[in-house]
C-alpha cells in the first residue's frame, strides 16, 4: 500500500505560479509511473500531466501544455507539478496518482494509488 500526499496548493491570482509536490511518506516512487489529475466542482476528474518511471517521457493535456511541467527528483521521493500562467479555469482539486508500471497513462482507472488532493484556486 502506498499513501500519497500532495502539497503546495493555495490561492493565487491569474497569471501566477504554484508548485505542487507529491510524496509517499519517505518511500521511493521510483517504481511507479506518476500522474497528476484535477477535479473541479461538478466535473469529472481529468488528466493533467504524467511522467514515466524513468522520467524520460512526459505527457500533458492540451489545456496545460506549455504552462505546466511535471518532473521527478533524482532521489525519486517526490513528483512535482510546476504550474505557470495560471488561469481561473485551472481552479480544482489536484490529485497525484501512482501506477505500478513503467509508463504513465491518461486515464484515472490506470492508476493504483491516489492522494487526498490539494486545492488550487486561481482568482481573476
Amino acid at each position: 500500500q502506498v499513501q500519497l500526499v500532495e502539497s503546495g496548493g493555495g490561492l493565487v491570482q491569474a497569471g501566477g505560479s504554484l508548485r505542487l509536490s507529491c510524496g509517499a511518506s519517505g518511500r521511493t516512487l521510483s517504481t511507479y509511473g506518476m500522474g497528476w489529475f484535477r477535479q473541479a466542482p461538478g466535473k469529472e476528474r481529468e488528466f493533467v500531466a504524467a511522467i514515466s518511471r524513468s522520467g524520460y517521457s512526459t505527457d500533458y493535456a492540451d489545456s496545460v501544455k506549455g504552462r505546466f511541467t511535471i518532473s521527478r527528483n533524482n532521489a525519486e521521493i517526490a513528483v512535482y507539478l510546476q504550474m505557470n500562467s495560471l488561469k481561473p479555469e485551472d481552479t480544482a482539486v489536484y490529485y497525484c496518482g501512482a501506477r505500478v508500471s513503467s509508463v504513465a497513462g491518461r486515464e484515472f482507472y490506470e492508476y493504483d494509488y491516489w492522494g487526498q488532493g490539494t486545492q488550487v484556486t486561481v482568482s481573476s
